[in-house]
C-alpha cells in the first residue's frame, strides 16, 4: 500500500500540503531535472494529494526530496492543480514552516538561516523563531523581470485590456482590476477567477513568452489582478488565479481557476518587476502586498541584476506559515480512484 506522510501548512491563508516522507527515488540532477522526471514518470502523486477525496481545488503540494548540490539543507518541488511551478512564494514559506517546526531541519532562535533548491534555483531562507514556532519567513527569491508592459491584448466577451507581462518565479499576465471595474474582494473569487483566466489564456495565444535562459518555462501560465489596496499600510491589493489548465471560449462555464488565497509570492515578485520596470519602485524600497482575504506579504528591491537582455530585481519576500495537521495518505490497491477525481460542482 502507498503511502505518503505530510505536513499541512497555510501561508497567509494560501494551503500547501508538505510530503516528508514516502517520495520516490529521484534519479540525479537539478531539482528542475527531478521536476521534470517526476511530471513525465510519477504524476500521479500530484493528482492524489490535489484531487479528492485527499485534495481541493484551492490547494497545493510539496515533496521535500534530497538535493544534489551540498550547499542546499533541502528540495522542494511544487506541485499545482495543473502544472509545477519552478517557484513559489507560499509553497517556500510552507516548506520552510514544516521543515523547522517538524524538526527535519534544527531550528536555532531567533533566527535560523538555510538553503532551499526549488526548481527555479536556489532560495535562500531566514526564519524569524520564537519558542519552537516560525514566527516569520524571508526567502531571496530568484530574479524577477518584466518582459512587456501595457500590452492590449484583444479578449473575447471583454474587449482590448492592457496586460502586463513578468516573470517571478513563474510567468504572469498582470492587468488592472479597477480598470476592468472587478472587485478583488474574496467574495467575488468567481468573478475574478473568470476574467482573469480568460486574460490569461488570450494572453497567451496572442503573446506567449519564453525563459530567456530556460526554454523549457514558457508562459504565462498564471495570471494576476492588481487594485487599490484595502488594508492599512498595504501599497497595492492583489488576486491570482491559478489556471484550470482548459478554457473553451464557447463554454462559459469551463472560464475559471482557483484563487490564490494569499498576497502570492511569485505575483508580488512579477508585480514588483513591473513596478521596478515604470520606475515606481527602486532598489531598498519596502513592497506591502494585500491579498484577497486582507493578509499581506512584504516584499523589498534587494538589488539590481540581469536575466538574458532584461534588467532583474532581486526580491525578497516575507510572510508567516501555520501548520493546520499531519496526516499519512494512503493509496489502498483496491481503491477505484486512485488518482482522485473532479466533479463539476466546485471544480472548474
Amino acid at each position: 500500500m502507498q503511502k505518503l506522510t505530510a505536513v499541512d501548512v497555510h501561508a497567509e491563508g494560501e494551503p500547501g500540503r508538505v510530503i516528508t516522507s514516502g517520495m520516490p527515488d529521484l534519479p540525479p540532477g537539478t531539482m528542475l531535472e527531478k521536476m521534470l522526471w517526476l511530471e513525465a514518470n510519477a504524476d500521479h502523486i500530484r493528482l492524489q494529494m490535489l484531487r479528492e477525496p485527499r485534495g481541493y481545488p484551492g490547494l497545493c503540494c510539496n515533496a521535500i526530496v534530497p538535493s544534489d548540490d551540498p550547499s542546499a539543507d533541502a528540495g522542494f518541488i511544487i506541485m499545482e492543480q495543473t502544472e509545477y511551478p519552478p517557484m513559489s512564494g507560499s509553497n517556500t514559506i510552507c516548506v520552510a514552516t514544516a521543515l523547522l517546526e517538524a524538526g527535519i531541519v534544527p531550528m536555532v532562535e531567533p533566527v535560523t538561516t538555510l538553503r532551499l533548491e526549488a526548481p527555479a534555483g536556489m532560495i535562500d531562507v531566514r526564519a524569524e523563531c520564537s519558542g519552537g514556532k516560525v514566527t516569520k519567513v524571508w526567502f531571496t527569491n530568484v530574479p524577477a523581470f518584466a518582459l512587456h508592459l501595457d500590452v492590449p491584448i484583444e479578449v473575447p466577451t471583454i474587449g482590448s485590456v492592457k496586460v502586463d507581462i513578468a516573470w517571478g518565479g513563474m510567468f504572469y499576465a498582470i492587468a488592472d482590476a479597477d480598470e476592468l471595474g472587478v472587485s478583488l474582494d474574496a467574495a467575488n473569487g468567481a468573478e475574478i477567477a473568470r476574467v482573469s483566466e480568460m486574460i490569461r489564456v488570450a494572453t497567451k495565444e496572442q503573446l506567449p513568452v519564453t525563459h530567456p535562459i530556460h526554454p523549457e518555462l514558457t508562459g504565462p501560465t498564471i495570471s494576476q489582478l492588481s487594485g487599490a489596496p484595502t488594508s492599512v499600510g498595504a501599497d497595492r491589493k492583489n488576486a491570482v488565479t491559478v489556471a484550470t489548465g482548459v478554457l473553451d471560449w464557447d463554454r462559459p462555464e469551463t472560464w475559471g481557476g482557483a484563487l490564490d488565497r494569499c498576497p502570492c509570492g511569485t505575483g508580488t515578485s512579477a508585480k514588483m518587476a513591473v513596478l521596478h520596470a515604470r520606475g515606481e519602485l527602486a532598489v531598498g524600497d519596502e513592497f506591502i502586498h494585500e491579498g484577497p482575504l486582507g493578509t499581506t506579504f512584504t516584499g523589498r528591491v534587494l538589488e539590481e541584476t540581469s536575466v538574458g537582455e532584461f534588467t532583474a530585481i532581486v526580491p525578497e519576500i516575507g510572510g508567516q506559515g501555520w501548520i493546520t495537521g499531519t496526516g499519512e495518505y494512503v493509496i489502498d490497491p483496491t481503491d477505484p480512484f486512485p488518482e482522485g477525481f473532479t466533479i463539476g460542482d466546485i471544480w472548474p
